[in-house]
Parts: structure tokens; C-alpha cells; sequence
């Protein structure tokens, strides 16, 4: 199968972007690159770091230029995404416009049953870790399913067959 442009996997944190990414690029044989990843490099600290030291704002501009410069690049590849990408208009906008944007759907407890002893995302560090991923849902599922080419529920199946899934809907989706 080859891909006409980036597939971006965008979701709240701890819905599997950086794991199903790795496996993905994989399967299809292209490249993975985490965007979280890119930015720490860019950035020469932590997000959790950075975010403590210059805030939300500060982080999610420099966010926006790294998306945009993933995107630019012709080769096609696999975006895990940061789970707050979606905040930004034009981010939005580039995901519709540039990626294929895969939607992995979790719930708030699903979430917290993975990430209850997180202590590197920034946002999760409050006195109640749940209602804070509730928060977020509420907040972002609209945005990614706005951004969305296709959504894949996340819940209560095994990894491999999220790369299943995600493989066959890029099967039947030519735009791809």
C-alpha cells in the first residue's frame, strides 16, 4: 500500500499514538516520527519542562510550526501527534487539509486505567488525574472528530488489531 500523504494519528494522551505509530510505520513500511519528539529536540528539554517554564501558549506555537514542517515534506509517513494538537485552528486545518488524520477514541476512565502513575505529561499532574481526562474529552473529542478521517474506538482490544483496523480503513479510503 503506498500513501499519498502523512497519516496523522491524533487523540487524547495515553490513547496509543506513539505505540500503534511505531507499529504502523511498520506494517507499511514507511517512517515514524512523534511530533512530541521532534519538538524536545527542537526545544532541547522536556515538554513537561518546558511547559512549566514558558507555558501552554509558548508550547503549542512551536507545535504548530513543527506540524507544519512534518507536513510540508513530501515523503509520507506516520505523525503521532500530541494529544492537544487539535487546539489550534490552523492546526486543525493543516490536519484536514495535509494528513490523513486517524482519530484513536478512548474514554476518559479508559484513559485513567492506563495513565493513573503518569507523571510525565503536563497536563495530568492535578489532584484528580480523571476528572482532568474527562475535562479533556469533552473538550477535544469534537475537535478530532472534526480534524478525523476515519475514528477508531481503542477500548478493550489488543494493539495489533487497532493496526488491523487502522490498515484495512486505509484500504478502503483511496484519498489515502
Amino acid at each position: 500500500m503506498e500513501l499519498r500523504k502523512p497519516i496523522a494519528l491524533v487523540g487524547l494522551p495515553g490513547a496509543g499514538k506513539s505505540t500503534l505509530g511505531k507499529l504502523l510505520s511498520k506494517k507499511l513500511n514507511t517512517t515514524f516520527i512523534d511530533t512530541d519528539a521532534v519538538i524536545e529536540s527542537k526545544i532541547g528539554t522536556s515538554i513537561r519542562e518546558y511547559f512549566a517554564l514558558h507555558g501552554e501558549d509558548v508550547f503549542r506555537a512551536i507545535e504548530a510550526d513543527v506540524l507544519a514542517q512534518l507536513v510540508a515534506n513530501p515523503v509520507a509517513s506516520i505523525l503521532a501527534t500530541g494529544g492537544g494538537i487539535v487546539l489550534r485552528d490552523a492546526n486543525r486545518l493543516v490536519l484536514k487539509k495535509h494528513t490523513t488524520a486517524v482519530y484513536l477514541r478512548s474514554t476518559a476512565t479508559d484513559l485513567y486505567a492506563r495513565l493513573k502513575h503518569d507523571t510525565v505529561r503536563p497536563l495530568l499532574q492535578v489532584d484528580d488525574p480523571h476528572a482532568r481526562l474527562q475535562e479533556l474529552f469533552v473538550q477535544r473529542d469534537p475537535l478530532y472528530r472534526e480534524v478525523a478521517t476515519f475514528t477508531v474506538d481503542t477500548a478493550r482490544t489488543t494493539v495489533s488489531a487497532l493496526v488491523n483496523k487502522i490498515v484495512m480503513q486505509l484500504e478502503l479510503a483511496p484519498q489515502c
